[in-house]
């Protein structure tokens, strides 16, 4: 399985990633090891997350939603609560 996630920033940011393990990828960002714009803002807490069957449409999602406004992302984050 292939995910796209939005991770909530210590800061209030918001930072958007895809990877084939989510646990371990989350992990990855609150040790230090993920990415360069995780690495001075954490502790990070997964926010919100898609499950696709390819890398390639995970991919693909993680750009949509890299482009898109900080409220439509808190958006997406809040119908996923109401679930």
């Amino acid at each position: 399985m292939n995910y796209t996630y939005i991770l909530s920033c210590r800061d209030g940011s918001l930072y958007t990633g895809w990877t084939n393990n989510l646990e371990k990828r989350v992990q990855a960002h609150n040790s230090g090891k993920g990415a360069k714009y995780t690495k001075p803002r954490r502790p990070v807490a997964l926010a919100y997350y898609e499950e696709f069957q390819t890398k390639e449409l995970a991919m693909k999602r993680e750009y949509e939603i890299k482009h898109m406004t900080r409220r439509e992302k808190l958006r997406l984050i809040e119908e996923k609560e109401k679930r």
